[in-house]
């Protein structure tokens, strides 16, 4: 169950699909000297040594819940105590408040080892990643004052406080109230459930995002206001004060993730907790969205650090295991399964999968950079529409194929899949909550079609398809030996893809009913193109001795998962035809 931290393929590809050009383009120049290399490889380092062996401890003992305390689970607190101290957490926030200022991009590509190594781990990181964003973009002065230093730093952590029982995806359905008080702070009433590390041992105080209704508030989620509710509130010299009328009620039995407490959170037992607003009132889905968009990108991400572990692990039983003598083998006796056909062509749809969803992410991720670094307003804008594209997709395609890549891992491990002693099966169990939270992947779909791909009138969309085109042609014009058909079928997938846009295009301004019933179908068609075209730019790219890998993969991807995007066209064309007769099974 050991994991290596892969630090040369993702440093190959973060810099292919963004950092280098953000540094020759001026816009990271603290990336000089190869500061990016040094920060992925110790960054690796920590993943494989010190996050990888507390996996399968979170997943087997995982966190406790015992008179109103959460205990984590052994080593958690130790080695996140120093990964913090390392700096980690404060990758990419602000230098004024103990950051140091790095790309978005660089963080991700850390985050996808310290993921891979254990994503229970790595779910606290992230959500104070995007409490941190939403403080420094929304909150006042004072806030960012008290609170960001010691978010940044990782003394404190944070949390996203949105679901009731009542209300989850319909965010505008929740009844927390809010009440203003006399100087100038809230009393918080109400319960939250799912909440990821709402109550842990791991940092002195956390400090919660909220959202919560005020009294003369507008019905439905405009009428929603975010506020920052702390554990323990905070004494003007910085120390802790008082404990805040909150508290976890319990933790919820979960399929994976064992080590993250998922706790169901109380306000307001004793007259309210106390809370301070962020941004405006109502105006807290404006805020809350800042740090979920960055959580759907990280989310995405568990994708692909999902099907890293899950190939790596099921790459090493392949080669160990033998059984049945495979076809044309020289050797004596059993073969190792890794030589059969079926356990070969299952493997490379992981390494290609997991490759493609990673080179998505890292385009996310650089299109997030240089939205917010960006100087020109026409290329900023561009970045930021080529970011509010792509982020649905990311987030969506990436898990999908996490769930996918899990499960046939247990399958090339056979009966010994279905064991938990293998530890296949925690990576299956672990996966399937990415596509549910941080919006399901319906949700996204429903996202990228009524909202993103009509950006600038479909502009931000041919955008893309053009720089697709372009690769395509660069294959065309290489000759490079080894790609076979490889530049005929994505052809074929990109011709797919650009007719089913300008057909939901249409749709969504015209006939919503039939992109909405055609939403998920186009989704994956989105997601299989652009990450086939992207393993393809990074093979064209790799001038060294790994471009036959690289070489072998996009081709692989484009003859064996490219031609679904035919079907899929077809799919998104008569997918509200599909649906218009359903009731007749659905109510029968």
């Amino acid at each position: 169950m050991s994991f290596n931290a892969p630090v040369a393929d993702i440093a190959y590809l973060a810099k292919l699909f963004g950092l280098d050009q953000l540094e020759a383009d001026g816009l990271a120049p603290e990336l000089a000297d190869g500061l990016a290399e040094s920060v992925l490889e110790e960054a690796g380092k920590f993943a494989t040594d010190r996050i990888a062996p507390l996996n399968r401890i979170g997943d087997t003992i995982g966190a406790r819940f015992e008179n109103g305390h959460v205990t984590t689970a052994p080593g958690w607190i130790e080695t996140y105590r120093d990964w913090a101290a390392g700096g980690w957490n404060g990758l990419t926030a602000s230098v004024d408040h103990g950051g140091q200022g790095l790309p978005h991009l660089l963080h991700l590509a850390c985050s996808d080892m310290w993921t891979s190594a254990s994503m229970a781990f790595m779910l606290g990181p992230m959500l104070t990643s995007g409490a941190i964003d939403a403080l420094a973009a929304h909150g006042s002065e004072d806030l960012k004052r008290i609170y960001l230093d010691k978010l940044i730093s990782g003394e404190w952590m944070g949390t996203m406080n949105l679901t009731e029982p009542q209300a989850g995806s319909d965010v505008g359905a929740l009844k927390t109230r809010a009440e203003r008080a006399d100087d100038g702070s809230y009393r918080i009433t109400g319960q939250k459930i799912y909440i990821t590390y709402g109550e842990h041992d791991m940092t002195e105080n956390i400090i919660h995002l909220v959202l919560a209704r005020l009294p003369d508030a507008p019905q439905g989620s405009r009428g929603i206001s975010l506020f920052l509710v702390p554990k323990f509130l905070v004494n003007a010299d910085g120390s802790h004060g008082a404990r805040n009328d909150v508290r976890c009620a319990g933790l919820e039995s979960k399929l994976g993730i064992h080590g993250s407490p998922t706790c169901t959170m109380i306000y307001g037992d004793d007259g309210g907790a106390i809370g301070y607003l962020i941004g405006e009132e109502n105006r807290g889905l404006n805020a809350m969205f800042t740090m979920m968009n960055a959580a759907r990108l990280g989310v995405g991400l568990q994708g692909v650090a999902i099907g890293e572990r899950a190939y790596q692990l099921a790459l090493t039983y392949a080669k160990d295991r033998k059984q049945g003598r495979a076809l044309n083998t020289k050797s004596e006796g059993s073969s190792a399964i890794i030589e059969h056909a079926d356990i070969r062509r299952m493997l490379m749809l992981m390494r290609a999968k997991t490759d493609a969803a990673r080179a998505i992410c890292y385009m996310t991720a650089a299109a997030i950079d240089r939205a917010h670094r960006e100087t020109d307003a026409t290329r900023k804008k561009r970045a930021e529409e080529r970011a509010a594209l792509l982020t649905p997709v990311a987030k969506s395609w990436s898990t999908d194929i996490g769930i996918d890549v899990a499960s046939l891992g247990i399958q090339i491990h056979g009966g010994m899949g279905f064991i938990e002693s293998s530890g296949a099966a925690q990576h299956l169990r672990d996966a399937r909550i990415a596509a549910i939270y941080e919006g399901t992947n319906g949700i996204q779909a429903i996202d990228l079609v009524t909202r993103k791909i009509t950006l600038s009138d479909g502009g931000a969309i041919n955008d893309l398809i053009r720089d697709l085109m372009d690769v395509l042609d660069t294959l065309d014009e290489s000759n490079r030996e080894g790609f076979g058909n490889t530049g005929d079928h994505l052809s074929e997938a990109l011709g797919a893809f650009e007719r089913s846009s300008l057909f939901m295009i249409d749709a969504a301004k015209n006939r919503p009913a039939e992109a909405l019933a055609a939403a998920t179908a186009y989704q994956t068609l989105f997601g299989i193109t652009l990450g086939g075209v992207a393993l393809v730019k990074a093979a064209l790219a790799d001038q060294s001795a790994s471009a036959t890998r690289r070489i072998a993969l996009a081709k692989f991807f484009a003859e064996q998962i490219a031609p679904e995007t035919s079907g899929l066209e077809k799919i998104v064309k008569d997918a509200a035809s599909a649906l218009s007769t359903i009731d007749a099974v659905l109510d029968a």
